[in-house]
């Protein structure tokens, strides 16, 4: 079988894709599978076998597809839909999920009417008739400090910022709408880290909800380095109580579902003394060493190979 590894891509996200799509590489048995590597560069130009190519050039040499993508066109939903005009089978979630749990305002709207539980927020962008003070103005009226402001359609903590005050908020405000054009506010809820994924029809279960890794940050924020460096530290098993981790499950399992994600998604939340809060759900887990997915995987007797099989039997069956 022939098996097209996406990676790269023009996010900010692309030293992590490129990790990714070589952890996919390595993982799949060369017995079993003809591997080619697919890298979309920064500027968008697709390269196959390191020549450029087309993208339904590209697609059209194989059965199916991996898309190691981070954030961008690989979760937005074009790569999608491009892989979908080709007709090749592939892994993941479609498109119009993958973009809806990209964007946050989205999916916060199809969360909060699901009944999943998540911190409150409120969103800005250049269209507003307002300037930054009375933005944090009007987010101060709706709950108080610290804030967490957050582009709104990136990942791994690319232009993440903290407000400790309000004094200091329009300044980040100001700052995430000059650099990505929209701006996500959300209150600071203290609590631990955790990843959860979910893999559909895995182990004889309909939706298989892996165990619960708990991320260990320093402060409130690291930024996007350790996710780059490998060094964002997670411990599976979790220190997580038993109802908090069925909680989490529970949590995983209905947003999952939800935003319509299909084949397998990770989730990212925050577990209080009273309560689990989730952040974001994102369409492609990383798989790049120091990920939380991977250690999941191994927590429960799986691995990365075993992973990748099952994903490429989903995307065949689809």
């Amino acid at each position: 079988m022939i098996v097209g590894v996406l990676r790269g891509g023009t996010s900010g996200e692309y030293n992590l894709s490129l990790k990714t799509g070589a952890a996919m590489m390595q993982a799949l048995p060369e017995e079993r599978y003809d591997v080619r590597d697919i890298l979309i560069d920064k500027s968008g130009l697709w390269h196959m076998r390191g020549s450029p190519a087309t993208p339904a050039r590209a697609l059209a040499q194989v059965d199916v597809v991996l898309n190691g993508l981070h954030g961008g066109v690989g979760e937005d939903g074009t790569v999608q839909r491009m892989v979908e005009l080709v007709g090749v089978p592939y892994a993941g979630s479609r498109a119009l999920a993958a973009g809806i749990a990209l964007n946050k305002n989205r999916a916060r709207e199809t969360l909060q009417s699901a009944g999943v539980r998540i911190p409150r927020g409120v969103s800005f962008s250049h269209r507003n008739d307002l300037n930054t003070a009375e933005m944090a103005r009007l987010t101060f009226s709706q709950f108080g400090p610290p804030y967490i402001v957050k582009p709104v359609s990136e990942g791994a903590g690319r232009g993440v910022t903290v407000a400790a005050s309000i004094i200091e908020l329009p300044d980040a405000i100001g700052d995430v709408l000059d650099a990505f054009g929209s701006a996500l506010v959300e209150e600071y809820v203290r609590g631990k880290e955790a990843s959860v994924g979910v893999i559909d029809n895995f182990r004889n279960e309909e939706l298989y909800v892996l165990p619960p890794a708990h991320v260990e940050r320093e402060g409130m924020f690291l930024g996007r380095e350790p996710h780059e460096s490998g060094s964002l530290r997670h411990s599976v098993p979790s220190p997580f109580s038993y109802t908090q981790k069925l909680t989490l499950a529970d949590t995983a399992r209905r947003a999952h579902r939800a935003l319509g994600m299909s084949h397998f998604s990770r989730c990212d939340l925050i577990v209080t003394p009273t309560a689990v809060y989730l952040l974001e759900v994102n369409a492609i887990p990383g798989l790049y060493p120091g990920a939380t997915f991977p250690s999941m995987l191994e927590a429960v007797g799986s691995s990365v190979t075993e992973f990748l099989e099952h994903a490429i039997h989903l995307a065949m069956g689809r």
